[in-house]
């Protein structure tokens, strides 16, 4: 019974390690393209992965993020306004990615644009107040996904679609696990 409990901890460490082990090689060639980089995790995702010397692609809601994002980064990183909900700013945002990508695609699309708010009991919202998180969360990302996979096709590249626990377990009222039960059945639909 320990043996077989050792070889099992033994199995996980190495795995854990072969893991941390592997490398991109040639991150400057590789380009990414980022959603909701005004704030939170998708600010801190392009400052990470300039620093590591991706190129990155990021994409603010406002002109205020945007700036706040170009004063922490490298001159490599560009940046687009880029509101999920609308269509044409979601052309815009795919035209604009094409004419710096060029032939050469896209490595990474990550989905990180979302809203949280208003988070309370189902019977205080309204129609609407779904609709908005909805919106943003689950249309928008669908609506981006599509547009760039094109792009994700020329590398073989990935797809990131930034979920939530939230997405496995209804944790509160509002459109928010709703809209992240939806991230995930799409990620899943598009492995």
């Amino acid at each position: 019974m320990w043996l077989y409990l050792a070889v099992l901890v033994v199995l996980y460490y190495l795995l854990h390690w072969s893991r941390e082990r592997q490398l991109v090689s040639h991150l400057q060639n590789k380009i990414i393209f980022i959603t909701g980089c005004d704030s939170g995790f998708g600010n801190q995702l392009a400052r990470q992965l300039d620093l590591r010397g991706l190129r990155v692609l990021a994409a603010c809601l406002t002109e205020q993020g945007a700036k706040q994002l170009r004063n922490q980064t490298s001159d490599r990183l560009q940046m687009v306004i880029l509101d999920v909900t609308k269509t044409d700013s979601v052309a815009a945002a795919t035209e604009w990615v094409e004419e710096h990508v060029g032939d050469r695609g896209l490595w990474g699309l990550v989905n990180n644009a979302g809203i949280l708010l208003p988070a309370v009991p189902n019977e205080w919202l309204t129609k609407d107040d779904f609709s908005k998180i909805l919106n943003v969360n689950l249309i928008g990302l669908i609506e981006v996904t599509l547009s760039f996979c094109p792009l994700i096709r020329k590398t073989r590249g990935r797809v990131v679609n930034v979920s939530s626990p939230a997405g496995r377990v209804s944790l509160f009222g509002s459109g928010y696990c709703i809209s992240k039960y939806g991230v995930e059945a799409l990620s899943d639909s598009l492995r």
